[in-house]
């Protein structure tokens, strides 16, 4: 049986977050700084009435602060939080610290969570993730060129990566990188946690990239014969893909429905100014071509949050739903982009100024269709999966069709 209701409790966590993002945060949006987000004395407050609220970092378990709701909860509020820029940071659950706070709660060690993750949780400190390298494609972290080699019980770092989110200002990094060169392809890196005060560790530049907003900004950093102690090694040696895994599916869940909550203020954004822009004696809503606009953005944003929603409700009953967390990031992030679009199209160079948010949105935009993974890399996966599917029952069809 299929149950599209949320529960009472799910109803008051979003009835909660509602009014908190009408009351507070999207007041506050004026404050934001391009590439350094909120200051403090604006954020801590509104990030400590959401703790009290119990409404922080939905991502993350009970036992270190977070909610533990499951990923369905994780979902709504995300796309509740997601209609502001701000929204994420204000709720304690904003790339690439969720990913990363993800990944200690599954793999720290004792020590590396009282050092790393508790006040991670807390929104005390910023982190980044280091995985993507220039020389090689961004899609396919098999192909990693960055490596560490061990020497005595330390070991030393040598990598180039960039678009480094939030480099500037992070507390730590955590890195991927190759250990094990000749291993198979999955089993060659492993994960290692950088102190970014480690004098191996260099900031060489912010990338400079359309949009506005990632507090430290996304960064070209190098490790230069940078030595870390055995200890700071995140899981076993040879997981780094695998572990890389765990901050994926949920990030991508938590992405899927924060645009959701983007593009359902653009299309309010457009309704709205459809409804006092006046042609003559009529509005442009009476246009049947601005019309059109609405009803595809309403079908779009529907279509992508049902698939959302199935493939958070398999994770919470275990399933990994590979299939369906590449679906909704590639749709998901389309259905971002077309609302949008029709949305400052239906503004005119209106909605190309900061007069509204669409502008700024927009510009943000477009980068969903590459990060955590390229378009044509999510349709490949599906595709595979697809034929894959076909064929395992093709095959049991014709192997029960053979007579005893």
């Amino acid at each position: 049986m299929f149950d599209f209701a949320e529960s009472e409790e799910q109803k008051r966590m979003l009835a909660e977050a509602t009014e908190i993002m009408e009351k507070y945060v999207y007041p506050n949006e004026k404050y934001m700084v391009p590439h350094r987000g909120l200051p403090g004395d604006v954020l801590k407050p509104l990030q400590q009435m959401v703790k009290e609220k119990g409404l922080w970092a939905a991502h993350l378990p009970k036992e270190i602060g977070g909610m533990g709701k499951g990923f369905v909860s994780l979902g709504l509020l995300s796309e509740v939080i997601g209609q502001s820029p701000i929204g994420p940071y204000v709720f304690g659950s904003m790339a690439p610290d969720a990913g990363n706070g993800e990944i200690l709660w599954h793999a720290a060690t004792a020590e590396q969570k009282s050092k790393y993750l508790q006040p991670l949780a807390d929104g005390e400190i910023r982190s980044c993730f280091g995985m993507t390298e220039p020389e090689v494609s961004g899609s396919d972290p098999t192909t990693l060129q960055g490596i560490a080699v061990k020497e005595g019980n330390e070991w030393i770092i040598n990598a180039h990566k960039w678009y480094t989110t939030g480099a500037v200002g992070a507390a730590f990094c955590i890195a991927m990188v190759v250990t094990d060169p000749d291993a198979e392809k999955h089993k060659r890196t492993s994960l290692f946690i950088v102190d970014t005060d480690n004098p191996g560790f260099e900031i060489v530049r912010e990338v400079p990239v359309m949009g506005d907003h990632y507090p430290g900004g996304h960064c070209e950093v190098r490790f230069n014969d940078c030595r870390v102690p055995e200890i700071s090694m995140l899981g076993n040696r040879g997981e780094g893909f695998k572990l890389a895994q765990l901050r994926l599916g949920p990030g991508r869940i938590t992405h899927a429905m924060r645009w959701l909550g983007v593009a359902r203020r653009a299309l309010n954004e457009m309704i709205s100014f459809s409804l006092q822009k006046k042609e003559g004696d009529k509005t442009l809503a009476d246009s049947q071509t601005v019309q059109n606009f609405i009803a595809d953005s309403e079908a779009e944003i529907q279509a992508a949050r049902l698939l959302t929603i199935h493939a958070a409700w398999k994770m919470d009953q275990g399933d990994q739903a590979r299939k369906e967390v590449s679906l909704i990031k590639f749709y998901g992030a389309n259905v971002l982009n077309n609302v949008l679009d029709r949305a400052i199209q239906t503004l005119g160079m209106y909605g190309l100024t900061p007069h509204t948010l669409l502008e700024e949105l927009y510009r943000e935009a477009r980068a969903a269709r590459i990060y955590d993974g390229a378009d044509e890399v999510h349709r490949m996966v599906v595709a595979r999966q697809a034929l894959k599917e076909f064929q395992a029952k093709e095959q049991l069809n014709e192997t029960a069709s053979i007579p005893k």
